[in-house]
């Protein structure tokens, strides 16, 4: 099982580059997509859900192009879009039978499974609710769910977590790992925590260009010895934040305590602090900038 993206491009009017010369291998896993917005996350995952069409480049699943052939990846494909939507009143068994029934299952296995889903979503206490009168996150569950109607061997999720708790999110995330064993999952997600805690690989995306794709461990590395901590005044932060390349702020009694991206020790009361995944991720794509002369 491989899908292979090979020197996609995507144009838009105004002579727009959503995505410019990207290739990436794809294994079994789960690939975290990170990138600031606008990066070109959703407009590659449209194009490999075979709703968009590259502009130049090519996509193949198991070595057939999905272009030409895009019944070879959509009956093995699950996807949740970032502007998902749903039938306001219809509710949660009957959206997702409808949608089952799209997809082609047999009608006593689709209701076993969506029975199922709902409990993995934690919304069997309102199966009978109009979608309508869903919160934010409580749609999003659905939305969810419908992704893994028919078991997909490709699952596309973009931005699946906005709207959930920090208790759903967690159980989404649990959610994916258990799902990851034999097929490809594809998350995009601007909660940089989501990708550590779920990717086994994490590609990294800026202005519709691929930065790095690696083991979340090995991006780690590339900013090992170069965060620091220290403490300053509150009154400082604004002089602090021209001066440094600053990850994060956490105040205490004290003042301030940032955290630094620097390749030296930026002050002398600076202490070094073990890297983290928005670490890596800010360091890159400022490594990326600096490098366009930015």
């Amino acid at each position: 099982m491989k899908l292979s993206i090979d020197r996609i491009s995507k144009k838009y009017k105004g002579d727009v580059w959503g995505l410019k010369d990207f290739s990436l291998d794809i294994n079994p896993g789960i690939l975290g997509l990170l990138g600031p917005n606008g990066a070109g996350k959703s407009t590659l995952m449209r194009i490999i859900a075979t709703i968009s069409r590259p502009t130049e480049g090519r996509i193949t699943w198991n070595d057939v192009d999905i272009a030409r052939k895009p019944n070879s990846v959509r009956t093995v494909l699950g996807y949740l879009p970032q502007d998902f939507g749903i039938y306001p009143h219809l509710n949660p068994v009957e959206f997702l039978t409808y949608l089952a029934a799209a997809k082609g299952l047999e009608s006593r296995a689709a209701r076993k499974q969506i029975n199922h889903l709902l409990e993995i979503v934690n919304l069997v206490d309102h199966r009978r609710r109009p979608l309508g009168g869903f919160s934010g996150g409580m749609k999003q569950r659905v939305g969810i769910a419908q992704a893994l109607l028919g078991n997909p061997l490709l699952l596309i999720v973009d931005e699946p977590t906005a709207g959930l708790d920090p208790e759903e999110r967690v159980r989404f995330r649990n959610l994916l790992a258990e799902l990851s064993g034999e097929r490809i999952v594809i998350l995009s997600s601007h909660i940089v925590s989501d990708i550590e805690a779920a990717a086994t690989d994490i590609a990294i995306i800026n202005r519709g260009r691929l930065l790095d794709h690696t083991a979340p461990e090995n991006l780690l590395g590339q900013v090992a010895g170069k965060v620091w901590e220290m403490t300053i005044p509150s009154s400082e932060l604004q002089n602090a934040r021209q001066k440094y390349h600053i990850s994060s702020t956490i105040r205490n009694s004290r003042g301030i305590r940032i955290r630094i991206i620097s390749d030296g020790s930026p002050d002398e009361t600076a202490l070094p602090a073990a890297p983290s995944m928005e670490d890596a991720y800010l360091y890159i794509l400022a490594e990326n900038r600096n490098g366009n002369g930015q």
